[in-house]
């Protein structure tokens, strides 16, 4: 009696550890999964990443739909950085690049490794908002005390006024969020989404 009592708490005991293994092993999958699948199809609010040389040499400036471009910065709950955009706001139109810039300080002593995600609001203008250059997906490493600027060379596709979503939208908010790089942890770009420039 006494060993089969035992065999179902032993045997219960591996099953709850065997969940808690699981449950961490997704937890730590599941953000670069996440973000792979937004990356591939432009959801929520992730933007294309990337672009084809030929397009951004002869796509048209849509002069009479201007597109206002917010800039929004926030950090990781363990990242000790100071980080924000360097203007608020820019004016573009549709076929237009643009670039814009971020700042970074490391305020503490010793270097401190950040890697960095990105969205746009509304989601789904992710789809037309292009990036040719950035700093997102790459560890970035600063130095004790060091500050860098970070810039974001990006044009919205042409295609953007053809879209009935797209019709009422004349504000697009463009959101980076940096994290503490974590060894260990390696969050990779997608090979869809590596830039071209």
């Amino acid at each position: 009696m006494d060993s089969e009592r035992n065999f179902r708490i032993r045997s219960t005991v591996y099953y709850v550890a065997a969940a808690g293994v699981l449950t961490v092993g997704l937890s730590y999958a599941a953000v670069p999964l996440y973000r792979m699948f937004c990356q591939a199809y432009s959801y929520g609010g992730t933007t294309s990443q990337g672009h084809d040389a030929e397009k951004v040499e002869s796509m048209q400036k849509i002069k009479d739909r201007v597109i206002k471009i917010k800039f929004n910065a926030d950090i990781g709950a363990s990242m000790r950085w100071n980080f924000k955009p360097q203007q608020t706001e820019i004016k573009v139109v549709p076929g237009e690049t643009a670039l814009a810039f971020y700042s970074a300080k490391n305020p503490t002593d010793h270097p401190v490794v950040g890697i960095s995600t990105y969205n746009v609001i509304p989601f789904e203008a992710g789809a037309y908002f292009n990036k040719i250059q950035c700093f997102c997906f790459e560890e970035q490493q600063l130095n004790p005390h060091e500050e860098v600027d970070l810039p974001v060379f990006f044009y919205i596709d042409p295609e953007f006024i053809e879209d009935p979503k797209m019709e009422l939208v004349d504000s697009i908010t463009l959101s980076y969020t940096f994290f503490e790089s974590k060894d260990g942890v390696n969050i990779q770009m997608p090979v869809y989404a590596k830039q071209h420039g």
